[in-house]
Parts: C-alpha cells; structure tokens; sequence
C-alpha cells in the first residue's frame, strides 16, 4: 500500500504560476502591438503639424519683418507730416509778415505822395511869395538905406562889417539845415540827393556864405569852414586863402554847391578847428540855425533834450579864443527858443552882431 504523503494543494504552486506569466506575456505582447501602432500614428501626424508649424513659423518670421518694415514706414511718414507742418506753418508765418510789410510800404507810400503834394503845394507858395517880393523890389528900387551887392541885388541895411585881415566863414552842414521844422526835416532826408540839394533853406544857407564872400575884400584872407558831427574845411586847403585867388573861391562854392546837410551839431568841433588855427581870424561869420546836438566825446544816447543843448553849447564857448569877434546869422530852427539868445549872447560877448534875417534875405 502506497505510502500517502503530507503535501496539501496551493494555488501558488508552479503550474499556476506558469499560466500567470503566460497570461501577463501576452497581455504585454498585446500592450507592445499596440502601442507600436500608436507610435506609428503619432509619426505620421506628427510630420503634418510639423509642416503646418513650421509654415506657421515661416509666415510669423515674416509677418514680423513686414511689420518692423511698416512701423518703419509709418515712423518715416509721421516725420514728412511734422516736417510738412512745420514748413506750412513757417510759410504762413512768413506770409503774414509780408502782408504786414506790404501794408506799411502801402501807408508809407500813401504818406509819402501826401508829402510830396504838400511839398508840391509849398513850391508852389514859395513861388508866388519871390514873385511878389521881385515885383515890391523893383517899386521900391533905389528907397533904400544900402546897397549890398551879392549873389543877386538884394538892398538891406544888415549892420554886418565884413572886413578883417583874415574872415572866416564857418556854415553849420547838419542834417536840420533842410528844413525849419522837425517834420519837413525828416522828410527831406528821406528824399532825394537832389531834393535834398533844393531845399529852400539850405539854397539861403549857400546863398548867405556866396554874398559874404562877395564882400569880402581883396587885400585880405579867407577860409569856409563846414561843420556837422565834426568840422572841415570846405577845399582841402587848411590854410588862409588870398581873396584875390577867384579860382579857389568859385571852386569852394561849387563844392558848397554839391554838398549834404547831414548828421548832428558839433559846436565844440568847430571852435576846436578855428582855435587851431594860426593866425587867429579877426572875423568870424557863422552861419546856423540852432543849438548843438552833440559834442567832440561819444553820445551816450541818439536823441537830447533843450537843457542838454544848452549845456552842449555852454561848454563849448569856453574853447572859443577870446578876441575874436563872432557874427552870427541865424536861421531859426522850430522848438529851439533858446538858441537865438544864446547865440546873441555870444555875438555879445566877443563883440560881433547877431541877425536873423527874413527869408528873402540876402
């Protein structure tokens, strides 16, 4: 009889463990084809997307550089409309400025035909007032008291001696011997040369020093001195000239004849010239219309007022040389009231004349 062992039966024995490992085989094997498939699937999609991504990438890469271009672009653009702006605003600019400049050239215009009309109309008055005075000269030719032979047959008792071995005829040549006023002398200096050379008081001015030369006599010594910022001789001889030397008179006065008023009043520059001069006249004629404007030291200011004309000239008297005489003809000068008495003091003084003669005069 068959010895019985003591073994029991175990589902975990070997042979259960063999279809457990089977079965996990093939479960496994199952797992690895199918996930083999998938792979294979993710392969193929995957080179889809990837072309699509890198289009995508390629038209992103591109898009970018149109875009850097663009705001480029844009960026330039706004700069020609900052720039066109600035151009049109500055042309705007300049058109106003050149209609504001052609409207005052329009007024200056329109003031200037004024003018010349009323210069015209004063001509015109002018004319009519020496024909009347040629018409009472010639009824009253030969009632007079003196005959003075000049530029011209003009009869009047004047009181002026010009006589001395050595005359001096000194003319004030600034810019206010155009005219008596202010106005109608900042009008002629806008005019010109020979509107200038016209004006009526600076023809009396010449005329005054042509019959002041006419009496000079012939044993004696002349000289014309013009003085405006500063004074001159009217030839380029500094010296005393021979009355009997005609040439050079008639060449002085017609260079007095092509000459200016122009610039300021430097008494003080012409004392300074006559008291450099050697011999010292005996008689000085000066011929002016009013009180210096400035002096031989730099103006601190363009304009002065009357008690800086008086202190001007009071300054100036004192560089005069004493003992000679002073014979002051004097066209006044509208608004400078002081000027004849300081000049009749100074005729006074030195023991000359003073006149302030009529318009018709000499």
């Amino acid at each position: 009889m068959a010895r019985q062992t003591g073994r029991r039966f175990n589902v975990f024995s070997l042979a259960f463990l063999d279809v457990m490992s089977c079965g996990f085989g093939a479960v496994v094997l199952v797992f690895l084809i199918i996930n083999h498939r998938i792979d294979d699937e993710a392969r193929d999609v995957d080179r889809d997307l990837l072309s699509e991504s890198r289009l995508l990438d390629y038209q992103i890469l591109t898009g970018e550089k149109d875009l850097v271009d663009l705001q480029t672009l844009v960026e330039d653009a706004r700069k020609r409309v900052a720039d066109a702006n600035r151009q049109l605003l500055a042309k705007i600019a300049d058109r106003d400025r050149h209609r504001e400049e052609l409207e005052e050239l329009d007024a200056k215009t329109a003031a200037e035909r004024e003018s010349v009309e009323d210069l015209t109309s004063d001509v015109e008055d002018r004319e009519q007032d020496v024909k009347r005075l040629q018409e009472e000269e010639q009824r009253l030719a030969g009632t007079r008291l003196l005959e003075v032979k000049g530029e011209g047959d003009r009869q009047y008792l004047t009181g002026l001696y010009v006589g001395g071995r050595h005359i001096l005829i000194a003319l004030d040549a600034s810019a206010s011997m155009l005219d008596e006023t202010i106005v109608q002398v900042i009008r002629r200096r806008n005019m010109s040369r020979e509107r200038q050379l016209n004006a009526p008081k600076w023809e009396r001015a010449r005329k005054t020093v042509r019959w002041l030369a006419a009496q000079t006599p012939l044993d004696s010594n002349f000289q014309i001195l013009l003085y405006g910022d500063e004074a001159r001789f009217l030839l380029p001889e500094t010296g005393w000239i021979p009355a009997t030397d005609m040439g050079i008179l008639d060449e002085a006065l017609d260079t007095l004849d092509d000459t200016v008023p122009a610039g300021g009043t430097n008494l003080e520059g012409l004392f300074d010239v006559v008291g450099a001069m050697r011999p010292l006249p005996d008689n000085v004629f000066l011929v002016t219309d009013g009180l210096p404007t400035r002096s031989n030291r730099k103006p601190r200011s363009s304009t002065v007022d009357g008690r800086q004309r008086v202190r001007l000239f009071t300054d100036a008297i004192r560089l005069w040389p004493a003992g000679v005489p002073v014979n002051v003809i004097m066209f006044p000068m509208e608004g400078d009231w002081q000027a004849s008495a300081a000049y009749w003091i100074l005729a006074a003084n030195s023991g000359g004349t003073y006149m302030s003669p009529s318009r018709d005069w000499p």
